[in-house]
């Protein structure tokens, strides 16, 4: 049996977008093309990373090779040392946990693009890959002839040199794993065991789901569905405002404590289902998706579950003692997402949701030590009002006169990451003195209060 290998396209891929912006412009810091030329073509790499790939654009990068004619070649090389910094800052950020999946798993890791050698080999030594497949512009006395060594590393020419290096490594083609974006990797994705589409342009998208294939966005978390590059969390981002909400009354101060970037965990108490929402209007607010942390029988229900899903939400199975639910938000830490965690795990029924100390499961402070996030805490009160857990749903009728949903942020707990019980502890005393005076203080509740605290399939308490 031969090894295996995982082959990844680089534009639209393992980058967001396309390369050749930033190369344009190291190539004219180079001193190799003119300074007017970096940045030529901006409509052009605009159209690529909408559609991807097109029979011009690499009709382009096939003469690109003559046009590199007489450029010294060790100038190139330097240019694709300058530019591989830039370029990290375009790796979609879930490209690099599926790479360290496949290194983790033995497998041979490959970049493999239609980018030249010189250019992209320093890019790829940074991100750990264990070999290159591109592009080689042939070279006399120093310098580019004008011509290619091998194939151009695109479409069958692509499968020719992944075969040849697959043979020289005894790497087995059907066990092996490929992804791209791009219509023109058909030959390279049908040849491999494994293929899956990345970010895919439309008919690549067309014909991965024909032939069943994964359909992946390095962009966001696994799971969650894009379309034209538009994820469910990005539209719901878009009406992530208090107007939008007119039955509910939202005071909200502290919000500046969540970062506008990198990953963070954010906790908060639990009162009602609507504390989803007011969470979110924070968070979204910041111009952050967020990914929650939600009990199964949600992603059980017909239609909500397979939109908790698509939004990137985190299932849960309670009881089970699973480690993928932290093992998924875990991931989507490490590509720089929020991840919103009820402590308490479920909305106190009854009297107990009357009482002022607040009890959590150490979820968030185990996450927060795998991971090193920053935890943020936020304190609800009055999502009851908009939502109690008697009701199935919220009362969306109470605009008139909305109740007042006070939401306060505070900055990140400080955690010892050694004990994750006085982790858990720290948490909830950082989210209970978020909550107003009445919160922290014992009071006998009305039968009817403790009625709207109760689901509306089980007896209220006496």
């Amino acid at each position: 049996m031969g090894n295996t290998a995982a082959f990844f396209d680089l534009d639209r891929t393992v980058l967001r977008r396309a390369s050749g912006p930033l190369i344009s412009e190291a190539l004219a810091a180079a001193g190799v093309v003119p300074s007017r030329g970096a940045g030529v073509g901006g409509l052009f790499y605009r159209i690529y990373d909408v559609v991807g790939e097109t029979l011009p654009s690499m009709a382009m990068a096939r003469a690109a090779a003559l046009i590199a004619r007489g450029w010294p070649a060790d100038t190139v090389r330097q240019a694709g040392r300058e530019v591989a910094e830039k370029l990290e800052e375009l790796v979609a950020p879930f490209a690099r946990p599926l790479i360290k999946h496949h290194q983790d798993m033995g497998h041979s890791v490959v970049l493999a693009t239609t980018t030249p050698m010189h250019l992209i080999e320093s890019f790829a030594a940074k991100m750990g890959f264990d070999d290159v497949i591109a592009t080689r512009y042939a070279e006399r006395d120093g310098a580019f002839t004008g011509a290619l060594e091998g194939e151009f590393v695109w479409a069958r020419g692509k499968l020719a040199a992944v075969r040849r290096w697959a043979g020289a490594h005894n790497v087995e083609m059907s066990d092996s794993f490929a992804y791209s974006d791009s219509f023109y990797d058909l030959p390279l994705l049908g040849a491999v065991g494994h293929p899956a589409a990345v970010n895919p342009d439309p008919r690549l998208l067309a014909v991965a789901t024909l032939r069943r294939w994964p359909v992946l966005n390095l962009d966001a978390p696994p799971g969650v569905v894009k379309v034209a590059g538009v994820e469910l969390m990005d539209m719901v981002r878009w009406v992530s405002h208090p107007a939008f909400v007119p039955f509910a009354n939202f005071d909200i101060e502290g919000a500046e404590h969540i970062p506008s970037t990198g990953a963070v965990i954010v906790v908060s108490n639990h009162r009602s289902y609507f504390d989803f929402v007011a969470m979110g209007m924070v968070v979204l607010g910041r111009g952050r998706n967020l990914r929650f942390l939600g009990k199964k029988e949600v992603f059980d229900a017909p239609v909500i579950g397979s939109l908790a899903s698509a939004a990137g939400g985190i299932r849960v199975d309670r009881g089970t003692g699973s480690a993928q639910p932290l093992e998924a938000a875990a991931a989507a830490l490490e590509g720089g997402e929020a991840v919103a965690i009820l402590p308490q795990g479920t909305i106190p029924r009854g009297k107990e949701f009357f009482e002022p100390k607040l009890v959590g499961k150490t979820g968030a402070a185990r996450l927060a030590t795998m991971t090193g996030a920053p935890v943020v805490p936020i304190g609800l009160w009055g999502t009851e009002e908009v939502w109690p857990r008697r009701m199935r749903v919220p009362r969306i009728h109470q605009i008139i006169n909305p109740p007042k949903v006070r939401v306060r942020v505070g900055p990140p707990v400080p955690l010892s990451g050694s004990d994750p019980h006085a982790d858990t502890e720290a948490i909830m005393k950082a989210i209970t003195e978020l909550l107003p005076p009445e919160a922290r203080r014992r009071r006998r509740p009305t039968p009817e209060q403790i009625a709207m605290a109760t689901p509306a399939n089980v007896r209220a308490e006496a």
